[in-house]
């Protein structure tokens, strides 16, 4: 059995055998630390004791994931892991802020009428995409090349009528290769086209505009801003309007980033295993690349192709479902307030030392006044982060504190999952699920919602959330209460 050892309310480290090291530090209430099974807290072990390795971080909606937890952040300065990143490359948080007001939505036929349109525009399913969706865009071979190779670009943007000036509401809008240029990424779509790695290229771009399946989402809200007069200011900085609609989205690299991913691990397992070098605990989802080896630029080449997909995907959805918005309530108007990732390593100061720091189920989280916040509309308080509960419960916009430094800039990415999908599956009840969805009056377009993505599935979201306030990473600024949710049926595709 694992200890984990308290030093505050909401904050604890885990030793590591022998005490060989800086401890894992580990964000949570009693409560949440009780929530940690030993798989999750042994992967965890495993991730921080891993080459390279100088610090972990387990956030409160940690559980077991793949190699390393869902819900971590680790810190590398001198390897990269592919792991840590995940198979769904760049899965991302974005907002967008309508000026509806609630009552414009409150009629069960406008918001029904909304879905359909947003449906038309934006599928939902795995494998799934514009030849779906009558009203999407369509993306050929040469713009998904630019998509990939340059993110939200001007002229990315201007050809799929995204609105050039979110890009400056971007967490990263644009990633580069591993030596800092456009050009390295060209390249390496060059030989992975050429290799046919990926075969289906073409195919992969029409998924641009569309939601995927498993946890991902589409969700209008109504923001309620909080009453404090700090947060207020806060609020108006971020570009949210009380009591107004507000759509939150949850997806990530699709099909195209998974491929890549893929395709990465296998090329770094096969090379483990051409010089016999050990996996990290013996598990090869722990596989790595040292920095400047071929293998790492290679990685870090890829998982920015990835990247660059999944932040023009959120920005053409965005830009879709403001569409749909205008076509059912005519003269709406909207603006991004933030795109935000939770799956990607990024290189950071981190204690003094430059470092990759992985956030694998991860939200950066960097408070006002800090450097790297320079030149951006969110200098001076903060930028926003979006953590997503469930329907039931709601959703928060948060801003950073300054004791988010204690977790490498990090906080959790939502409510975390408590039970397996096919745990839900078995001990969930699908008519109790359904009903009380109707007793809050919360639509769907699923004639039965996900079992195995029922609210019950997923942690106490209060108690998350209590916790990062009680460590001093984060505040709420406003709540997010659900009106309608896009979802898929067919099963996880992430």
């Amino acid at each position: 059995m694992h200890t984990i050892h308290k030093t505050d309310e909401a904050l604890g480290f885990l030793p590591l055998p022998g005490d060989a090291g800086k401890p894992i530090t580990v964000v949570g209430t009693d409560a949440i630390r009780d929530s940690f099974d030993e798989m999750c807290l042994q992967q965890a072990l495993n991730s921080r004791m891993a080459p390279g390795v100088t610090d972990l971080i387990l956030n409160p909606d940690a559980h077991a994931g793949y190699g390393a937890p869902v819900g971590c952040v680790m810190v590398s300065p001198t390897h990269i892991y592919p792991g840590p990143v995940g198979v769904d490359i760049k899965c991302s948080m974005s907002l967008l802020q309508m000026d509806i007001p609630e009552d414009a939505i409150a009629d069960r036929q406008v918001r029904r009428a909304l879905i359909h349109a947003i449906l038309e525009r934006t599928p939902t399913g795995p494998g799934q995409g514009q030849r779906s969706a009558k009203k999407s865009r369509r993306v050929d071979k040469d713009l998904g090349i630019k998509v990939v190779t340059e993110g939200a670009s001007q002229s990315v943007c201007e050809a799929l009528g995204i609105p050039p000036e979110w890009a400056e509401r971007c967490e990263d809008s644009t990633h580069r290769g591993h030596d800092g240029t456009y050009d390295a990424l060209r390249t390496r779509l060059d030989g992975i086209l050429a290799e046919q790695r990926i075969r289906n290229f073409g195919e992969k771009m029409m998924q641009l505009g569309s939601y995927g399946g498993g946890n991902h989402f589409g969700e209008c809200e109504i923001t309620r801003i909080s009453k404090s007069p700090r947060h207020q200011d806060i609020a108006n900085t971020f570009g949210l309007k009380n009591k107004h609609v507000s759509f939150l989205s949850h997806c990530g690299s699709r099909g195209f980033g998974n491929l890549l991913a893929q395709n990465q691990f296998k090329d770094l397992e096969r090379k483990f295993e051409k010089w016999s070098t050990p996996y990290p605990a013996g598990d090869k989802k722990l596989v790595y690349a040292p920095l400047g080896t071929a293998e790492a630029d290679n990685y870090l080449d890829d998982m920015a192709l990835g990247a660059n997909f999944a932040t023009v995907n959120h920005l053409l959805i965005n830009a879709l479902v403001l569409e749909a918005f205008q076509e059912i309530l005519p003269g709406a108007k909207g603006h991004l307030v933030y795109f935000i990732s939770h799956n990607i390593a990024r290189e950071e100061i981190v204690g003094g030392q430059k470092s990759w720091v992985h956030r694998k189920g991860a939200t950066r989280a960097i408070p006002g006044g800090h450097f790297s916040l320079a030149g951006t509309p969110f200098a001076k308080t903060g930028h926003p982060i979006l953590l997503p509960g469930n329907p039931r419960d709601g959703s928060v916009v948060m801003v950073a504190n300054a004791g988010a430094e204690r977790t490498a800039w990090s906080v959790n990415h939502g409510a975390g999952r408590q039970m397996g999908r096919k745990a839900a599956a078995r001990t969930l009840n699908q008519a109790k699920v359904d009903a009380e969805f109707e007793a809050t009056d919360i639509l769907s377009n699923c004639r039965k919602y996900p079992i195995d993505e029922a609210p019950d599935a997923y942690k106490n979201f209060s108690e998350v959330l209590r916790s990062v306030e009680l460590a001093n990473l984060a505040e709420t600024v406003a709540k997010l209460d659900a009106r309608f949710v896009i979802k898929d049926q067919s099963g996880a595709d992430d």
